[in-house]
């Protein structure tokens, strides 16, 4: 995702919170070698490559991920709780390398078939299209590793899918969402990604809605790609069509962040925002008492990588989990609970 980088006076928290975490980034990542060349990887473990034979009874050695976008922190922290965990299991020998898919599916079939070709004992997959992924991680398990799906689920086998209860966190943003609103007034829903984790959320906020005749949606279909550029872009047009709007869901915090851009740069002050992932920089918006942002569903991203490699470790010893699918629960961080909340 391309994250705007033009200078904006209301943003500049979040600009010294990204350059922060950019040092601290490109201090950690180091290019990977076994990428094709229009794919941006970062290999956050130093020890250098090894060589599967394919022996699946000994310990972890190496560990693939393919995330979503590395620009978000969110995706950033799961990266961090990959190679911590991957570090716990196997010691420092275990390699462990991240790429950006930049929600380009094409990219992400040639990391999976890069990790692959060198052998790599599983893979953490953030698919970048839920149903078009298929065919490369059939490929990749024929091939005999493992696959393990994190955050989104897929239209596809898999070993095991670790994700944040998504139906959930639409359920209780937008039950939120009502709630203040007193089962009246006029909502956006600012859409994302056709992946499983948004379309969960997106229906999660729906069946709540629908309970209220009096809510009017009038926008749910708009991508902004999950990112504060496209949030900025798509509201900037809602702002325009729409004159009253009362609250706002954002499908994620960099998205519900760029929604609140939206409105300062238009001056609208009639409405509330609503994100999901419990990023720093929402939980930072809430607590401002000049800020929209009322709301975000907490996501443990480092808690869902961390458990995808516990998982897979498992299965490389051939221990599979009671269940493929584990879910783990969200929960709503508002303007009354944040200064209790640390985020991730």
């Amino acid at each position: 995702m391309n994250v705007n980088k033009k200078a904006m006076s209301k943003d500049k928290p979040l600009r010294v919170y990204a350059a922060t975490l950019l040092s601290i980034v490109s201090g950690t990542l180091v290019s990977c070698t076994n990428v094709s060349p229009n794919t941006e990887a970062r290999n956050i473990s130093d020890t250098s490559p090894q060589t599967n034979n394919g022996d699946r009874n000994t310990k972890l050695r190496s560990v693939g991920v393919t995330l979503g976008d590395l620009s978000n922190p969110f995706f950033v922290v799961m990266a961090k709780g990959a190679e911590k965990e991957a570090k716990k299991i196997g010691g420092n020998d275990v390699r462990v390398t991240v790429v950006s898919s930049g929600y380009d599916l094409n990219q992400q079939f040639n990391q999976i078939e890069n990790f692959v070709a060198a052998n790599t004992d599983m893979i953490i997959l953030n698919a970048a299209d839920s149903k078009g992924i298929r065919p490369a991680i059939e490929q990749a398990r024929k091939a005999g590793t493992i696959v393990i799906a994190v955050d989104t689920g897929v239209d596809a086998e898999v070993d095991a899918t670790v994700t944040t209860n998504n139906v959930q966190a639409g359920e209780i943003s937008c039950q939120y969402i009502t709630d203040r609103l007193k089962g009246k007034g006029n909502v956006v829903i600012v859409n994302g990604p056709p992946v499983t984790s948004v379309i969960q959320r997106v229906d999660g906020c729906l069946k709540v809605l629908a309970k209220y005749p009096n809510i009017k949606i009038l926008s749910k279909d708009q991508n902004a790609e999950g990112s504060r550029d496209g949030g900025l872009r798509v509201m900037s047009d809602l702002l325009v069509t729409f004159p009253k709007i009362d609250a706002v869901f954002a499908i994620n915090d960099p998205s519900g962040v760029g929604v609140d851009l939206a409105a300062n740069q238009a001056k609208r002050k009639e409405f509330f925002i609503v994100g999901v992932d419990g990023a720093p920089e929402a939980i930072e918006a809430i607590a401002a008492n000049d800020s929209l942002y009322a709301a975000t569903a907490t996501q443990n991203p480092r808690g869902m990588t961390a458990k995808a490699v516990q998982v897979g470790n498992d299965i490389l010893h051939g221990k599979k989990p009671e269940s493929p699918d584990i879910l783990i629960p969200a929960k709503l961080i508002t303007k009354e609970n944040v200064s209790t909340s640390t985020g991730w």
